[in-house]
């Protein structure tokens, strides 16, 4: 069987590992076809260098060398859209429509053509200008970015056409892409196209590079080296704490996107309201793409009473009569029955579902677990795992002060959702919760479910850990998430024919906003 090249300096190369491996189709289990390599250390050095010569080409090029390359890599993302949906519903088992093809794939070809127009505007780099003492400075390009694409967004998200992408390229650096072995395929086809663009935009080799796998302790290595200007994450806690620690060590920036359980409380007010319609909601967003998305809402959280058990008797009901669906893959399977046995191991118990099967493939079904207040403050380390998948966990506390203990013992969220009575009646008991978890959740809601993430400037696709590695960054919302990938860079009394354009007294187009002597404005430095 043919092992697929790996793209190095600008050529797809027949790689020098070894070892290969085969994406499963999870919905039948089948290895499908291709095999693809474990690239070893020297392989990755070579990735690095190329990268880093690319680098040194492109460090003072315009935002419109970038903007130019991103909006092709979006048409012939699109013009291929039907053989990537293929493959990637084949290696994910994610449904066609409306999924791929008409959420998650436009939403790829939408984030690059908007970092590209954030690349070509470059308000993003916060020019800044102090004229008395003739300081300048903007975040600049920091150098060669991996990116480590997580297997439940294989467009999105994808190491070589997500956002991380996306962001990597519109800030001015190389990226090398490191694939997931779950998607290989869907991975190698938009490698493809984005080697095609370059081509046609003039960007030098080695600009975008793809490895599909690396062993553990390379991965280590490929964060942490020299060359390297930074690496964005998105997978599972335990590696990329590995991963962080590694980069950490020497320096490195690694931004990661690794565990949320996301919490929903439903305030007593509330559920009299609308309890039948929030049984719905919630039940369709947990079970929403068998539950593995980042912002699955994994914790619920109730006050005791009658009104809150027929909740949990309605929400039982959805859950055991929606059917189960295909899991990304055994992994997922593995992880989801090992969350779940964590739970009940310390003190949760099982209302529906729990077991393995009742689906195509990997699958599990449908699990709703429940566990009281005092259990889960005691045990809230264990009781706060996730089970990445279709399950969730409902605490029911006995009163406002057991609201706001759960509420402490919280670890850090991507999202946190609270639903209250239109009436005012629980405003007091909101007012008691929110200032706690307001500071452990990167995004807070009001009377709307977690799931999705809108690709709009004010997102904040981040929080404190174990949700990201670091609480001041986004994975989504542009220009935002471009400045992970920038290193801020001062002028001291540079001569001003040594200068970025952007710090030039000339503005270096109609649209870009600079801070000048304290005040936002567009156009020239006044009186120059």
């Amino acid at each position: 069987m043919t092992v697929q090249p790996v793209l190095i300096d600008g050529q797809w190369t027949i790689s020098a590992g070894t070892s290969t491996f085969q994406a499963v189709n999870p919905r039948t289990r089948e290895p499908l076809p291709g095999r693809y390599p474990i690239s070893p250390w020297a392989e990755v050095v070579r990735a690095i260098d190329a990268a880093s010569r690319a680098a040194a080409i492109v460090r003072d090029w315009s935002g419109d060398r970038f903007a130019a390359f991103l909006e092709k890599f979006a048409d012939r993302i699109d013009a291929r859209a039907a053989e990537l949906v293929e493959i990637a519903n084949l290696e994910t088992a994610l449904p066609v429509q409306p999924r791929l093809k008409d959420a998650e794939l436009p939403r790829t070809s939408n984030q690059l053509r908007q970092a590209a127009q954030a690349a070509r505007d470059g308000s993003w780099s916060v020019p800044t200008i102090d004229t008395a003492p003739n300081i300048r400075s903007m975040l600049r390009p920091i150098g060669p970015v991996v990116v480590f694409g997580p297997n439940n967004f294989p467009f999105a998200f994808n190491s070589a056409a997500g956002g991380d992408f996306a962001a990597a390229v519109a800030a001015g650096n190389p990226v090398i892409a490191k694939g997931h072995s779950s998607h290989p395929s869907t991975t190698r086809l938009l490698a493809e196209e984005a080697q095609l663009a370059a081509n046609e935009t003039g960007m030098p080799a080695g600009f975008i590079q793809l490895i599909y796998r690396t062993s553990h302790d390379d991965g280590k290595r490929l964060v942490s080296h020299p060359a390297i200007g930074a690496s964005g994450y998105t997978g599972s806690r335990s590696a990329g704490s590995q991963l962080k620690e590694a980069a950490d060590r020497v320096g490195k920036p690694i931004y990661l996107e690794l565990s949320s359980i996301n919490p929903i409380y439903f305030l007593p007010g509330a559920i009299r309201e609308k309890g039948s319609a929030l049984a719905e909601q919630f039940a369709s967003s947990c079970l929403m793409g068998v539950g593995q998305f980042c912002t699955n809402p994994g914790l619920v959280i109730l006050k005791s009473g009658t009104e809150s058990e027929d909740w949990i008797r309605q929400v039982a009901e959805r859950f055991s009569a929606a059917p189960v669906g295909t899991l990304l893959g055994s992994s997922v399977q593995t992880h989801l029955e090992s969350g779940i046995q964590t739970l009940v191991s310390h003190g949760a118990t099982v209302v529906t579902g729990g077991a393995s099967g009742g689906g195509a493939g990997f699958c599990c079904q449908n699990t709703l677990l429940r566990v009281t207040g005092a259990k889960f403050i005691a045990s809230s380390a264990a009781l706060q795992t996730e089970a990445f998948g279709n399950a969730s966990l409902i605490v029911v506390v006995d009163s406002d002060a057991e609201f706001v203990a759960v509420t402490q013992a919280l670890e850090g969220n991507l999202t946190g959702c609270l639903y209250s009575a239109t009436n005012g009646s629980d405003d007091a008991l909101y007012d008691m919760i929110v200032p706690i978890l307001r500071q452990k959740v990167g995004r807070l809601l009001n009377d709307k479910m977690p799931t999705g993430v809108a690709v709009v400037a004010a997102m904040n696709h981040g929080g404190p850990f174990p949700a990201t590695g670091h609480p001041g960054f986004t994975a989504v919302g542009i220009p935002a998430s471009l400045k992970r990938f920038a290193m801020l860079q001062c002028y001291d009394a540079v001569r001003p024919h040594r200068l970025p354009a952007a710090l030039s007294d000339q503005s270096p187009n109609s649209s870009i906003w600079r801070l000048i002597d304290g005040q936002w404005m567009q156009g020239d430095v006044p009186g120059k």
